[in-house]
């Protein structure tokens, strides 16, 4: 085990975030689910139903992107994709209950990753969104000099805990 105490923060805190993506998709294979498809459906599970373009937005990643996760969901009946009747050339994407199953599923993962559930600690939670806060809004929200944060629907907010990151 290498010397850790010698470790500067910033290789602490990404070799950390590495070993809790890696363990976490190890985790999330056993629910048929990937970590895109997590993300994917809490959106869905909290907005409720909209096109894939619209989900691709609030994720941010290329409609592309999201039309090959939500095959993948909805070829496990996590989602269903209906057409839109506003616009009959798109699909209205929802959660299925399957997919409510799996986001409690990966809820329970997340908190029992580390033993005595250090990944949900509310310390953490408030250091991570420091570091976030400081080193993200500037490149998340250029315009405002890093007072407002981009919201999982485009909108403005002071309020840090709508972050939706989107590295440039």
């Amino acid at each position: 085990m290498p010397d850790l105490e010698q470790w500067p923060t910033g290789r602490l805190l990404t070799t950390a975030a590495r070993l809790v993506e890696h363990a976490w998709n190890e985790r999330l294979v056993d629910i048929g689910v990937t970590h895109a498809g997590v993300i994917a459906l809490g959106v869905l599970g909290d907005q409720g139903a909209m096109t894939q373009a619209s989900l691709a937005q609030i994720v941010r990643v290329q409609a592309q992107t999201m039309g090959k996760t939500l095959a993948r969901l909805e070829g496990r009946g996590h989602v269903q994709r209906v057409r839109n009747d506003l616009d009959r050339r798109s699909h209205l994407v929802s959660i299925s209950p399957a997919g409510r199953e799996v986001l409690v599923a990966a809820a329970d993962i997340e908190r029992t990753l580390i033993a005595g559930g250090g990944l949900v600690s509310e310390e953490l939670r408030k250091h991570l969104q420091g570091v976030i806060r400081q080193l993200g809004a500037p490149r998340w929200n250029p315009v405002s000099g890093g007072q407002e944060f981009s919201t999982a629907a485009g909108e403005q907010s002071d309020v840090p805990g709508d972050v939706t990151p989107v590295l440039r």
